[in-house]
């Protein structure tokens, strides 16, 4: 097979791989009110699950013995994507900014303000948006 060739396969290959996965946004993106976010029983009381939406965007969804909470993950330093909570706290990967699982306020970190939250209501046992 000439290097030319095989070259070109090479970048058809990545060029595929990289169309199949489609592109998410931190926060509701695309999704509309009533739109499902997740199932209670996806998320156990005391943690928390970055959850794909409808569409094309991505939430945090927290459950705390409060209740279910729904965060844009992006975090308000420099829009890095949150990890779930651990230890009782939600982190930024960047920089270390940490927020309250339960509110969303900042505890700590470079972050000026909190996560935003996300309107949800539960229904039996979904959330949804609201």
């Amino acid at each position: 097979m000439e290097r030319r060739t095989l070259l070109l396969c090479g970048l058809l290959a990545l060029t595929g791989c990289g169309a199949a996965g489609t592109a998410r946004k931190p926060g509701v993106g695309s999704a509309k009110a009533g739109d499902r976010v997740a199932g209670l029983a996806d998320v156990p009381e005391g943690t928390g699950k970055l959850v794909d939406l409808p569409g094309d965007g991505q939430v945090l969804v927290v459950r705390t013995d409060a209740g279910v909470r729904v965060f844009n993950p992006a975090c308000p330093h420099q829009g890095t994507v949150v990890n779930p909570p651990a230890k009782g706290v939600i982190t930024c990967p960047t920089h270390r900014s940490a927020f309250d699982p339960s509110t969303g306020a900042v505890l700590s970190g470079p972050s000026p303000r909190g996560l935003v939250e996300v309107p949800v209501r539960v229904t039996g046992d979904d959330v949804l948006l609201a």
